[in-house]
């Protein structure tokens, strides 16, 4: 394992009023979404569209005023100079990727997951500290202005101490050719876990459930279950198979309960001031089954939210990490954290929900204390 120096010390940062010029790998799904916000944002010059699909990729580079298109990073590499590389590759894909824009000096921002198994991410990370790149995680909902919320409610202890999280995210999807229902959808609420906890997402062990009732090969409903600090509990429901599309997250805290309903424009979060009251402070069993109970009903009310797109947020972030103006939020080690579960789930899946160990991996830090 080697010695990560400290976030700001470790980067080639460049100069804050230097546009960056990046290229976008895949022209699949999500590269479109990418290449629009990275030729959207002053802080970018959007270079290249990379995929091996030339047509598919002058589709997108087209619209976009003809942006060049390269079959690969070789060619990328030979014809063009650019800062940083935004990766919407196949999941299997992303570390040979990743690592060969890196090899070439490149920043890399990579689509969930940061790669499909730990030891790879690992090698991504300690590469990119190394080199003294940004290795950054696509975590698109970490940029939403809820997301961004939750996270300063639960900073300023709006919310109290959390007690559980409980996330849907259930639709009628499309059955992924490579990964299962975990891999594909429960990156997103797991990332955006780690983003609003304090001290990120670091369960010992996970459990995770899972069917594959029309016989596909791989699971299309699943339960993923872990703890959570202070003996605190996280629940996250993933499903391909449900006609009505939900995307919610309940975070249960001492103080307050806060609902996120991705789905909902006009009322995306709601905080209750509603919850059960107990003194914590008897011990014996006797004590607590003595103890008196009492439940509070308080308002309800909704915090105001700008609309903005996420995308164009992350893509900021990602230049902002660049160029040394604050760690991304979302860095490689949050990828790592977020594959190491997901990693895990796989294992309880094998083992019929038996819990499975979560690989941990904690970096030294030069320069700090």
């Amino acid at each position: 394992m080697v010695s990560i120096p400290h976030p700001l010390q470790q980067l080639n940062l460049l100069p804050e009023d230097e546009v960056l010029k990046v290229a976008v790998v895949g022209a699949g799904y999500w590269g479109p979404n990418l290449a629009r916000n990275f030729k959207a944002s002053p802080e970018w010059d959007l270079r290249a569209i990379v995929d091996m699909d030339i047509q598919r990729a002058l589709k997108i580079a087209r619209p976009l005023g003809d942006v060049p298109v390269f079959a690969s990073l070789e060619e990328l590499f030979a014809g063009d100079d650019v800062d940083a590389v935004a990766i919407a590759t196949p999941a299997r894909t992303h570390h040979a990727v990743a690592m060969a824009a890196m090899r070439a000096g490149k920043h890399v921002v990579v689509e969930k997951p940061l790669a499909d198994h730990w030891e790879q991410g690992v090698e991504m990370v300690e590469f990119a500290a190394a080199a003294g790149l940004t290795l950054m995680a696509d975590h698109t909902y970490c940029y939403t202005p809820a997301a961004l919320k939750i996270r300063e409610l639960i900073a300023e202890d709006a919310l109290g101490e959390v007690l559980f999280i409980d996330s849907v995210r259930i639709n009628l999807g499309l059955i992924q050719p490579d990964v299962d229902v975990f891999w594909d959808l429960a990156p997103h609420d797991l990332s955006v876990i780690d983003f609003i906890l304090p001290g990120g997402l670091r369960p010992q062990t996970v459990a995770a459930q899972g069917a594959d009732p029309l016989g596909s090969g791989k699971a299309c409903v699943g339960h993923l279950t872990f703890s959570l600090p202070n003996n605190a509990m996280a629940h996250i429901n993933v499903n391909w198979l449900s006609p009505t599309k939900i995307r919610q997250m309940v975070i249960g805290g001492s103080k307050r309960t806060l609902v996120w309903d991705d789905l909902n424009p006009q009322q995306r979060i709601s905080v209750y001031d509603r919850g059960v009251n107990i003194e914590k402070a008897s011990t014996t069993a006797a004590e607590r089954k003595a103890q008196a109970v009492s439940y509070r009903l308080g308002d309800t009310w909704s915090p105001a939210l700008p609309e903005q797109e996420a995308l164009g947020s992350m893509v900021k972030e990602f230049a902002d990490s660049i160029r040394g103006v604050r760690p991304s939020r979302t860095g490689g080690l949050s990828g790592l954290r977020v594959l190491s579960v997901l990693e895990a789930a796989s294992k309880s899946l094998a083992a019929d929900g038996e819990h499975s160990r979560v690989a941990a991996y904690e970096p030294e830090l030069e320069g700090t204390r």
